[in-house]
């Protein structure tokens, strides 16, 4: 991954006026048509791939931040900007059930193939609600022993030693990229097409981008209507670190990537660099 260096006046001025994540967001919203892709999903399903249409979006929005939208793969640090050399995604999963909510980080998610991809999300998502992740469970369950407004207090002292320090707490399971570049959340899956979620304060992402339900909508193409398939794709950004022409890359991106019609790509990892 080449180096650059993302600190132009604006990018340091934008540290200094902005706070996360109360008046630093941008929000995004796109309809993507994934007709071709989710066929291309169906039969590699057929084939014997335990995958849906969030897989290749995952690896696409991966591949996007990689080679389109670097950018996206910052976070700031003591009133910089630092720049990730590795691109790792976190996924929202739902466990307990359904009734709550954990993530599930897959490392080096865009180098990876799309079977690759499937395999380490399926053992992430198994780990997570096998109740595997003691760490993460235990700083939440610490906070249930702390009076209020005293977990509060802990909070932001917790938020200012990891991000805004960039120290590391391994005995909470809380690093300064302990959620990596990007968090994905499927809200389809609890019926929602449109939702923007919240930028996590104890996270160091520049963006959560959620997607909705794949459904069939009327759709001009070559000057006819005919029905397709659509997906919602909502983003939520940090204002600090990226602009909207950012999101716009990343948008235009995702829209020229997802029609195909060959996705076979998907299914070859990216070499590593020497």
């Amino acid at each position: 991954m080449e180096h650059f260096d993302p600190n132009n006046p604006w990018r340091i001025a934008a540290a200094a006026i902005y706070r996360k994540p109360t008046d630093s967001r941008i929000f995004g919203t796109i309809e993507l048509d994934v007709t071709e892709l989710e066929d291309f999903v169906q039969r590699k399903r057929r084939e014997g791939l335990r995958i849906t249409v969030m897989h290749p979006i995952l690896l696409l929005i991966a591949r996007g931040v990689r080679t389109e939208v670097p950018e996206m793969n910052c976070f700031v640090r003591r009133g910089r900007l630092v720049h990730r050399d590795r691109i790792h995604a976190a996924v929202s999963v739902l466990v307990e059930g359904g009734t709550q909510i954990s993530s599930v980080i897959v490392h080096d998610a865009d180098r990876l193939s799309l079977p690759e991809l499937a395999d380490a999300l399926l053992k992430g998502v198994r780990d997570s609600r096998q109740g595997r992740q003691e760490k993460a469970s235990s700083s939440k369950n610490l906070l249930l022993y702390i009076p209020w407004p005293f977990r509060s207090w802990l909070v932001r002292l917790v938020k200012w030693v990891t991000i805004d320090m960039g120290i590391a707490l391994p005995a909470l399971g809380l690093s300064p990229d302990a959620f990596g570049s990007f968090i994905l959340s499927n809200i389809g899956s609890i019926g929602l097409d449109l939702g923007y979620a919240a930028l996590l304060p104890l996270s160091n992402v520049s963006c959560v981008i959620t997607m909705g339900n794949v459904e069939s909508k009327p759709v001009v193409l070559n000057g006819q209507i005919v029905p397709r398939r659509i997906l919602t794709i909502n983003a939520v950004l940090d204002h600090r670190v990226v602009d909207a022409v950012h999101v716009g890359k990343m948008f235009r991106y995702l829209k020229s990537a997802v029609k195909g019609p060959d996705f076979e790509w998907m299914c070859t990892p990216l070499k590593s660099e020497a």
